[in-house]
Formats: structure tokens, sequence, C-alpha cells
């Protein structure tokens, strides 16, 4: 894909006037959390069809603004994990940096969307401070890159990033969570796809992709194109109420996924975070539908 204005394309799309049709909507909460949807998401959505799988993932709910038992802020323990300014370890070996709080696309089941994303951005400082502390700790082969969505940055911000990583030898992996060539494919431009290509480092990018209605043909070059950088592609699910959480939509989604080079490879349960309980699967229905998925995909398809 050519060097196109990809920066037009991740600003929002769909205003409030345009939901006011839908009885679900309720603009309270999208002073919790804004609204925001891309030129090419909103592309995708029957919003004549309040029962639209994209839609539900996207549209302000008044279940939002009621609160529940067990739901929080932080669902994750991601503040307790924190190492340094936007750096997270949880595991041996990895850590997982928060480079930007920009997404292009908000998820209402987001574990992140109360996150306190100004006080911890790895990216200040042209990453003087996260690079000292990776040269620093021996023990890290792979790092991470979330948000956010990390590629919300520039392509000459994550290259920066990059030349200084492969400067340290013990970091072997880089990691890319995004949901960008799914919610705004002109980001995987020319330049993004040469940095990928030059990168030393081995590279997996993770895509977020929740439902087969996600994936168009306009995505075929993309992954494609992502695939002939040497990446591997793995795709991670959140199991949504309404949404993913039967076992045809599972399987569908599995199969179309590696029919575009992408292997499933998580399916979450619902991180417990304020305002998102209606997405919630119970965990017994989870086991049940993971236990099916594995009487009816092969092995390398079940997440």
């Amino acid at each position: 894909m050519k060097n196109t204005n990809w920066r037009t394309s991740v600003k929002n799309h769909v205003k409030k006037h345009q939901l006011q049709h839908l009885a679900q909507y309720a603009s309270q909460s999208e002073d919790l959390f804004a609204l925001h949807i891309p030129e090419f998401f909103k592309q995708q959505i029957d919003f004549s069809n309040q029962d639209d799988v994209l839609l539900k993932q996207v549209l302000p709910q008044h279940h939002e603004l009621e609160s529940s038992k067990g739901y929080k802020h932080d669902p994750v323990g991601d503040l307790a994990a924190r190492q340094n300014k936007g750096i997270i370890q949880k595991y041996h070996g990895r850590v997982l940096l928060i480079t930007t709080g920009a997404c292009a696309i908000n998820c209402r089941y987001c574990f992140r969307r109360e996150f306190p994303y100004a006080q911890n951005n790895a990216s200040s400082n042209n990453w003087q401070q996260t690079i000292e502390y990776l040269a620093q700790d021996k023990s890290i082969h792979e790092v991470i890159l979330s948000g956010g969505d990390p590629l919300m940055l520039s392509t000459k911000r994550l290259r920066n990033l990059t030349e200084q990583l492969q400067q340290i030898k013990h970091i072997k992996t880089l990691r890319i969570h995004t949901r960008m060539p799914l919610v705004a494919p002109k980001r995987i431009n020319t330049n993004f796809l040469s940095w990928l290509h030059e990168l030393a480092l081995k590279k997996i990018m993770v895509v977020h992709c929740n439902h087969a209605n996600e994936l168009v043909t306009e995505h075929t070059e993309i992954f494609k194109n992502l695939t002939a950088t040497g990446t591997l592609l793995l795709n991670q699910s959140v199991l949504l109420k309404n949404i993913n959480d039967n076992v045809a939509s599972l399987c569908n989604l599995s199969h179309k996924l590696f029919d575009f080079g992408i292997l499933p490879y998580y399916l979450h349960q619902l991180d417990k975070v304020n305002g998102s309980h209606h997405f919630r699967v119970k965990n017994k229905k989870a086991k049940q539908l993971h236990k099916k998925l594995q009487s009816e995909l092969p092995g390398y398809l079940v997440p």
C-alpha cells in the first residue's frame, strides 16, 4: 500500500447524532470513555441493525454506567507490575512497553480504558529511560509493544526505538500488539512495511479480531504484505457475550483468520474492567465452548 495519509483514516468518523436512533446508545457513557470509530471500521458496520456484531463492540451503552461487583479500573494488575515509566513486567524474559495511550478505535470492553497513560508512557524522552532499563537487565529477550496501539506512533518513532533495541545484544524478539491492520489498514503502508522488513529482530504481530465479519477482501493484500516481511501473524480474541460466544462464530473466525495467513492463538475471557460487565460470558460456558472448539477444529486452529 502506498504512503497515503493514514492519520486521517484513524480519526473518529461517527458523530453522536448518527447513533441517537439506536435504543442501546447512551451518550453519558462517552463521558467515561470516548466514542472513537475509524473510517474503515465504520464502513463495515450495519448501523440499521442494533445486533450488528461490530457495532456492539464500539457502541456506548447505558450498562457502562452501572457498577458491578468484582469490576475495577486495573483488572490485570498493570500498575502493580510497573518496573519503570511505561514498562510492565509480569513474566521472566519479556517486558511490555506502554508506547502510547492513543488507539484508532475505542473498544468498549478495553481492559485499559481507565489506565493512566499520561504517567505511564515509555516513549517519553526519546525512549531513553526505556533503553537504559532494558540494557541493564540481561534476562530480557523479548520486548512487547502495546498501548493504546503502538502503530499510532509514526514509523519514524518506531524505527528510532528498534534501532536502539537492536544495539542490545540480549534482545532477540519484538512483539507488536495491534488492532490497526484490521480497523485502519491504510496504516500498513510502504514505509511501515520497509521498517518491518529491515528489522533484524525476530518479529511477531498479534492482531486483535473478535469476529469473522471484521475480515474483508481489502485485508488480503495487507496481511500478505505483512507476512512477506518475515513477521509471524497471530490473533487474539476476547470472548464477548452476544457477539462471538457461540461455536459457529468462533469456528468461522478461526478458519477465516487462517485464510488470511493468521493463526488463532489467544481466546481471552473478559478482563473485569469497570463498565464492561455486559460483555462477560460465564466461565462454565466459556469452558464448554473451548472444549467444543477442540472437537470441531484441527489443533492448529484452536486458540
